[in-house]
């Protein structure tokens, strides 16, 4: 497969995380303006982080002149359920040398849904993966910067704009449905993140179900290689 082909493929496979990402980091970009803060520190903040829902924390965290060690400590708490993202990619990324670098850098929770529906196929894909993330980030910053003008432009509300995200993640479990031939990971998922949210709430619910299911998987992996 040739470059061009490869790109208008990733290009196209990006094209949800753009219509989310674009419309989000708009917001982000505006919100930072509004707290003070120029487009091109949040294009900085942007490069630099790259994680959607925390920087939105860290936009009152720099306002108020949070310490370093609770910005770390809850980046950290926020963004932990994207080391199991990368137990699904080891041997993958492990293929793309130092790209991989950049895989794990780049790795959110759209990329990791989108580069999921990208079989590992041969090297073509694995090229394929690592444009959709490039082309993700790119996709962040161009509208942080947006957003940061417009800020300074045309004040507008954007409330309710961020369930885009939650849109694209139903759409990306509908394709996935639809597309496998077992349904137990689905449904165990679901299952698994209705217990913990009713137990541990909706603020702490997200990385003991995400441990739990990932336990649940590897075992139901395990057995399924053994039949």
């Amino acid at each position: 497969m040739k470059n061009k082909e490869i790109i208008k493929k990733a290009f196209k496979q990006s094209i949800p995380i753009m219509c989310s990402y674009l419309f989000v980091s708009i917001a982000y970009g505006m919100m930072m303006n509004e707290a003070g803060f120029a487009w091109h520190v949040a294009l900085l903040v942007s490069f630099l982080i790259y994680t959607g829902a925390f920087q939105f924390v860290l936009i009152t965290f720099l306002s108020s002149g949070a310490s370093i060690v609770t910005i770390a400590v809850t980046a950290l708490l926020m963004n932990s359920r994207q080391s199991f993202y990368g137990l699904s990619f080891l041997e993958t990324f492990r293929k793309m040398g130092r790209k991989k670098l950049y895989m794990i850098h780049t790795m959110t929770d759209e990329t990791y849904a989108v580069n999921c529906t990208i079989e590992d196929k041969d090297e073509n894909s694995r090229k394929e993966m690592f444009l959709v993330a490039f082309f993700s980030r790119c996709y962040w910053m161009f509208g942080a910067v947006m957003g940061g003008l417009i800020g300074q432009l045309i004040p507008f509300e954007l409330t309710g704009i961020d369930f885009c995200m939650t849109a694209l993640f139903i759409i990306i479990f509908i394709d996935q449905w639809e597309k496998a031939d077992k349904h137990f990971p689905a449904v165990a998922g679901v299952l698994i993140a209705v217990i913990a949210l009713m137990i541990f709430g909706q603020r702490a619910f997200m990385l003991p179900a995400l441990v739990i299911v990932s336990g649940v998987l590897i075992f139901w992996n395990s057995k399924q290689q053994e039949v």
